[in-house]
């Protein structure tokens, strides 16, 4: 039961990110899952997986966003939108 509501938390936080921010904890979470598993050291293995899949999910995530920028208002609210021209 604590495994389900860990990943019912988890998944509801990532609904708030950007495609970039998905990508790179998505990538991390299964480069960490899968360097443990298959590395001689677990912990060695979880980090430099982690580590290769955070960057590599970002990368994959970046690229699925673009012509979107994302903007701050005065409020402090965070929206995305077309970019400018030549941006």
């Amino acid at each position: 039961m604590k495994k389900i509501m860990t990943i019912l938390v988890l998944t509801m936080a990532l609904g708030a990110c950007s495609q970039t921010e998905k990508g790179a904890a998505v990538g991390g979470l299964g480069g960490a899952a899968i360097g443990a598993a298959v590395a001689g050291d677990p912990v060695q293995g979880a980090v430099v997986g982690g580590a290769v899949g955070a960057v590599a999910g970002a990368l994959i995530g970046h690229a699925s966003e673009s012509g979107q920028c994302r903007y701050r208002d005065r409020h402090g609210r965070v929206y995305v939108d077309r970019c400018p021209s030549g941006y």
